[in-house]
């Protein structure tokens, strides 16, 4: 059997300028990178007057090691859609270094499903992360700096909240001491780095809607506190322009093609268990702009990706989706049923029965708590059974949703024919009335407590005495009135990943309350969430080698 890359390199890809036709694209907006790669300029969206189209949202029950293909689904979907003839548009997050190399390979989707060029999609691609990078620990430089310079701004070192960025998983640089080796190396402080798709200006990146809102988001991020509690901006530190400067050609979409020629954006990547984990407003925007359908993605399980794309990244840039799919495996209901990864090709329609409500909850957020039409995409693998198959489109019926077999990863397009029908169905006959799980008028307390008890099915929320203490100084600094975005471990709906399949009963530990003023949100750490992950015993890097040709091999 032929590995993703395989399949990647078998395919002849089309130039890009032929892609940017296909989409609409004037040549004037247009600046390559290379023969199979663009960036599309944003005023492309000041000056075209073409209505927009309907978006779509493809998600996930929660996420198994026995896998989902939420990105493959999302890309055979837009091929599905346009063998059947419709004008559609892709929008999907940019892979992170760290993951890559690491545990989970990458991210542009597989098999037949995928968007190409592979390998620079997974690898650099066109350097919007370094840029992202650049501009975090140059705001991070500036700040030491002015410390170093005197600190007219009478920063706390102890209450430095910004932390330097670097895009690969290295546990080693989690806590570090810096500023050592006298005067002149700066002032001794503990510090330490996050994985750069962890970095607040990641998150203000994708959320930011021109170059200004970029510069305003930019300018409101807290980066320390001073001697007497007061918070230290980044504008204040006068390192927006610079910062801007460093991402003004990152800001710029990047549009690629699947591998039946589908124009495909690929533009951002925030965390989605850390920060909001959904691909720039942007590209999102301009894939609306030139489709008549708009197919996107959201990280993770619906809990964490699904929520956060629709109570933050919607409620801010005034998105609507008309449709949504939730992605399952029988596979991986059944491992939420108990089954040990293993066993996973029997028959075990027990263990599938006791793993469908992890199905059934996210089917019924979507529909009841969002207000939203829904479809079920079942990612069918050879070993699923009819018999397994016809229990799951059984219990969706008794919700009042469909449920349609998805086959994109061994046919493309072909394969998901059938769902690109469901989903146009949906977007033209079924309204939804769509709604927020929260309303900003409450307290952070509430809005928390919202999440947990309507989204994750759980009884409360338990607030530590530190997180007690945060919330009520972000409250007298005025910042109880933004959404929040939850940091929770993407395995279970609730803050534990041993609690498969629909915990009931539980309590969220809530322990640190931070804000993300240029993001524009307050977050909340539940658990053991980490902003810099660590390599795993076989790192994924391993496999991974270029022949004296240049050709890559064992990426994925």
């Amino acid at each position: 059997m032929m590995t993703d890359i395989e399949i990647a390199q078998s395919v002849e890809m089309k130039p890009i300028t032929e892609i940017a036709k296909t989409a609409g694209v004037d040549d004037k907006y247009l600046e390559q990178y290379g023969k199979y790669k663009a960036k599309v300029d944003y005023s492309l969206l000041k000056e075209s007057n073409r209505k927009d189209g309907k978006l779509v949202l493809v998600t996930a029950i929660t996420p198994t090691p026995a896998g989902e293909g939420k990105t493959t689904t999302t890309i055979g979907l837009a091929d599905g859609m346009k063998r059947i003839g419709k004008n559609v548009m892709v929008a999907l997050r940019e892979p992170s270094l760290g993951p890559v190399f690491g545990i989970k390979g990458g991210a542009a989707g597989g098999g037949w499903a995928q968007v190409v060029p592979m390998e620079d999609i997974n690898l650099h691609f066109t350097g919007d992360f370094h840029a992202i990078g650049a501009a975090n620990n140059l705001l991070a430089a500036m700040l030491d700096n002015h410390i170093y310079q005197g600190n007219a701004l009478n920063i706390d070192p102890r209450r430095i909240t910004w932390k330097r960025c670097v895009d690969m998983n290295d546990r080693q640089l989690r806590f570090v001491t810096d500023g050592l080796g006298g005067r002149v190396n700066g002032v001794p402080r503990e510090d330490g780095y996050d994985i750069t798709v962890a970095s607040e200006i990641m998150a203000v990146f994708c959320l930011a809607s021109s170059i200004a809102d970029l510069k305003e988001r930019l300018s409101r991020i807290v980066v320390a506190y001073t001697y007497d509690e007061k918070p230290v901006t980044a504008g204040q530190l006068g390192a927006v322009g610079a910062m801007a400067a460093l991402l003004k050609d990152a800001l710029k979409p990047n549009l690629v093609q699947t591998l039946e020629g589908t124009p495909a954006f690929v533009h951002g990547g925030p965390f989605a268990n850390i920060a909001h984990g959904c691909n720039s407003v942007i590209a999102t925007r301009m894939a609306m702009k030139l489709g008549d359908y708009a197919i996107t993605e959201a990280g993770f399980g619906a809990d964490l990706g699904a929520e956060k794309f629709l109570d933050i990244k919607c409620r801010m840039a005034g998105l609507t989706p008309s449709a949504v799919v939730v992605v399952a495996t029988v596979r991986a209901l059944k491992m939420h049923g108990g089954v040990a990864k293993t066993e996973l090709n029997s028959e075990n329609l027990e263990a599938l029965g006791k793993g469908l409500p992890n199905l059934l909850r996210h089917v019924s957020n979507i529909r009841n708590v969002y207000k939203l039409p829904c479809v079920v995409a079942v990612n069918r693998f050879p070993t699923d059974t009819d018999a397994e198959i016809e229990q799951i489109i059984r219990e969706c019926r008794e919700l009042g949703v469909n449920v349609v077999l998805s086959n994109v990863w061994a046919e493309g397009g072909k394969g998901g024919e059938e769902l690109a029908r469901e989903v146009v169905r949906l977007c033209e006959e079924e309204k939804g009335d769509f709604t927020y799980s929260y309303e900003l008028d409450g307290t952070i307390e509430e809005k928390i407590e919202a999440i947990v008890k309507k989204v994750y099915g759980g009884d409360g929320v338990s607030f530590l005495p530190a997180a007690k203490k945060q919330i009520a100084q972000l409250t007298a600094l005025g910042f109880d009135k933004c959404p929040v975005c939850m940091a929770k471990t993407q395995y279970s709906f609730s803050d534990d990943a041993t609690k498969l399949g629909a915990p009931e009963g539980f309590t969220v530990t809530v322990r640190n309350v931070k804000v993300s003023a240029g993001a524009g949100c307050v977050v909340a750490l539940t658990g053991d969430i980490m902003t810099m992950p660590g390599l795993p015993k076989v790192p994924a890097a391993e496999r991974i080698d270029v022949d004296e040709n240049g050709k890559i091999s064992g990426l994925f």
